[in-house]
This record gives C-alpha cells, sequence and structure tokens, in this order.
C-alpha cells in the first residue's frame, strides 16, 4: 500500500459548504489530487481536551450560530473508525503520551465540511483527535510523530484549521498586509522543511499575535507536520476570505 501525506486545510466559515468559493472548490477536487483513504483521522481546531482524546462517535456536530438553516440540516453520516482509533491509541500510548477515547464525541464542523466537499458520499470512515488545549507545538508535533505509521495503512491524517485566524479586521484592500506577510513566512519555511522555525511560530513569524490570538486554528498543522517530519511539502491551495483569513493548504510527505 502507498503511503499516503498529511494534510493540513483551511476550512474557513461554515458557509465553506453551500458557497461557491476557490477554496470550497478545491476541497471538491482534493481527491484527484491524492489517492483515496481507507480512513480519516482528523484534528480540527474546534476540539480541544486536557490530554489527547480519541472520538469515535459519527454525530455531525453543528458547532456554529446564527449561520442559515440549510447548514444545520446537513449531515455527514460517514462510518466510525474504531480499528484506527485502537491503532491510534496504542502508537500514542507506546510514544509515552497518554491518551483516551470518547465513544460518544462525535464530528465538529472543522472535520465534516472539509469531508462533505472532498467526499460527499460519506463513504470513508473518520475517527478524530483533539488538540490539547494551550499546549506548546511541540506537544503536538509529538503526537504527529507517533502517529505517523497510520500513513502506511492508508490513512489520510488532516489537520483542519486556517494559515490565519484573526476575525476582528475585515481588510480593506485585501488581503492584509499582516497577514500576507505572515503566510509568505508561512510557505518560505515549510518549503524550507525548516520544523524548528514553525515549531518557534510565535518567535519567527511576523505579527504572529495579530495572525493568531489565539493558536487553536494554528495548532493543527503541528499534527499533520509532525507526522511528515522534514520530509516534502506541497501547497496545495492558496486563496484569500475576509479579506485576511488565508485559506492555504498543504500536503506534507515524499
Amino acid at each position: 500500500m502507498t503511503q499516503l501525506p498529511t494534510l493540513f486545510v483551511s476550512h474557513g466559515a461554515p458557509t465553506l459548504a453551500i458557497q461557491k468559493t476557490a477554496a470550497s472548490q478545491f476541497l471538491r477536487t482534493l481527491p484527484r489530487q491524492i489517492a483515496k483513504p481507507l480512513a480519516v483521522l482528523a484534528i480540527s481546531a474546534h476540539w480541544e481536551e486536557r490530554g489527547p482524546t480519541l472520538g469515535t462517535g459519527t454525530e455531525t456536530i453543528h458547532d456554529f450560530y446564527g449561520f442559515p438553516q440549510s447548514l444545520y440540516r446537513m449531515n455527514y453520516s460517514a462510518p466510525a473508525a474504531p480499528e484506527v482509533a485502537a491503532e491510534a491509541h496504542k502508537l500514542l500510548t507506546q510514544a509515552q503520551v497518554p491518551v483516551t477515547i470518547d465513544p460518544t464525541r462525535g464530528r465538529d464542523h472543522g472535520v465534516w465540511i472539509p469531508m462533505i466537499l472532498a467526499w460527499p458520499h460519506g463513504d470513508i470512515p473518520v475517527v478524530q483527535l483533539s488538540l490539547v488545549g494551550g499546549a506548546d507545538p511541540d506537544v503536538h508535533y509529538a503526537m504527529g510523530q507517533a502517529l505517523k505509521p497510520l500513513r502506511a495503512q492508508g490513512v489520510l491524517i488532516m489537520g483542519s484549521g486556517s494559515a490565519t485566524h484573526n476575525l476582528r479586521v475585515k481588510p480593506t484592500p485585501a488581503p492584509a498586509e499582516w497577514a500576507s506577510s505572515f503566510v509568505s513566512w508561512l510557505d518560505t519555511t515549510l518549503q524550507a522543511r525548516d520544523d524548528a522555525a514553525l515549531l518557534a511560530w510565535r518567535k519567527n513569524a511576523p505579527q504572529a499575535e495579530t495572525n493568531h490570538p489565539t493558536s487553536e486554528h494554528f495548532d493543527p498543522i503541528f499534527v499533520a507536520r509532525g507526522a511528515a517530519d522534514c520530509e516534502a511539502v506541497k501547497q496545495l491551495h492558496s486563496s484569500w476570505e475576509f479579506g485576511s483569513l488565508s485559506m492555504n493548504a498543504y500536503a506534507f510527505g515524499d
């Protein structure tokens, strides 16, 4: 079986699922860019716990408010992936990363929105892995490193967040210079395979705090990168929404 790359995708606002944008069109083409996975292990910005937790439920969680009703009627009924959860649990435990399984936790919109665009038939089993709230980047990177063997088993490790995430400002003209300079740094750092610089992003990236006042939308990139540490990087997509929200997506892995 061919080893899969890992992914980091920017999921934007929930309306990505119902609007025709450059990013939504990209996600619809994703199955033509990577081999179809046997299962997906997804890490979303919208689930943080005190320790890594594997969610094996199948509920479509509508964890947003004030959006069009059509979004709340959407359901992504992909099957569970208990075997993948068990293997991920084993790998993390072997790496001395304490991990638990929550059989009731379903998929939040950071997971099901990219999935419903890329694989709308819902035929690929999915398990979600939580972030560790407030953890340093190296914690999430180490989680990814531990999970790396899943790639050879046909499992796609997908981080879902946002390359930039500050919705307080909608600049004109767009994109904002503070956002574009951050993305330029990110692209250069990833292409150089400088994982040390990436992990020290708060010190190294221009206007880091402006682009990510809180880190949860950036944290999934460290899990995805850790599972393909120091391997080649391919930018899959680049576009902007709301003037400062980068929708960049990357594949990691030779």
